[in-house]
């Protein structure tokens, strides 16, 4: 078992969000976290990432209560988020950022060679190399965001909402790309609105509800649910 969280209760304040919610992730698995809007589903990622603490449970990564560690000791670790939204650096250029993503390489060779892999990759981040990442589309923000992926290797990819706001002809791009990411050796756990779309590409899921587990399944299981199509697939 790669990642697992046992009893986990966080949140931002005296009221958690997460409330004795608990998950896991094997070796190799696409993971997908559904649920409706307020349900914690970004929450549950900030916890495995470390950007919060939680307040009772463990997260354990590799079978090592990483409960406590820092994001760049989790990084270190082979643990990798990707957020929502702001996940790339807009005023440096898109080697500048492939740059600054590669740090926990420590060896500027390595470096040099997984840029060289990401550029032969994505043509189209190739091609705009010595561009700022503002000049970029939004489907290929994200393409530079997945990168990382490429750049470090991680043992498990966390991405929270890759498809938001994306024209669906980009979205099944992304999609392909985090197919990709599975295949390449690297486990993702994601959460996506996109309940069908990332359901089916999935092993299994998570349905979160008002910050504690309401349902879990293969992706196609929950995609066949006649309630998590009355109440996240829109019947």
């Amino acid at each position: 078992m790669l990642l697992k969280l046992d009893g986990i209760t966080a949140g931002y304040g005296r009221e958690p969000v997460l409330t004795d919610i608990s998950m896991h992730v094997e070796q190799g698995e696409i993971i997908c976290i559904i649920g409706p809007n307020g349900a914690g589903k970004s929450t549950a990622l900030r916890t495995i990432a470390g950007q919060l603490i939680p307040t009772r449970g463990e997260v354990r990564f590799k079978e090592k209560n990483i409960s406590a560690m820092s994001i760049a000791q989790r990084g270190e670790r082979g643990l990798v988020f990707i957020p929502q939204g702001m996940n790339i650096f807009p005023n440096l250029t898109i080697i500048e950022n492939l740059e600054v993503a590669g740090t926990l390489l420590n060896d500027k060779h390595k470096l040099s060679h997984a840029i060289k892999e990401v550029l032969e990759k994505y043509p189209v981040l190739n091609k705009k190399q010595h561009s700022f990442a503002r000049e970029l589309s939004g489907g290929e923000r994200q393409l530079l965001a997945l990168s990382r992926s490429i750049l470090l290797k991680p043992d498990l990819v966390l991405l929270d909402e890759p498809s938001l706001g994306l024209a669906p002809i980009v979205v099944d791009m992304i999609f392909d790309q985090i197919i990709e990411i599975g295949k390449s050796g690297s486990s993702v756990l994601l959460v996506e609105q996109n309940a069908r779309k990332g359901l089916s590409i999935s092993h299994r899921g998570y349905v979160l509800e008002l910050g504690r587990n309401r349902l879990t399944g293969t992706g196609q299981e929950l995609l066949e649910s006649d309630e998590v199509r009355q109440l996240y697939l829109g019947g």
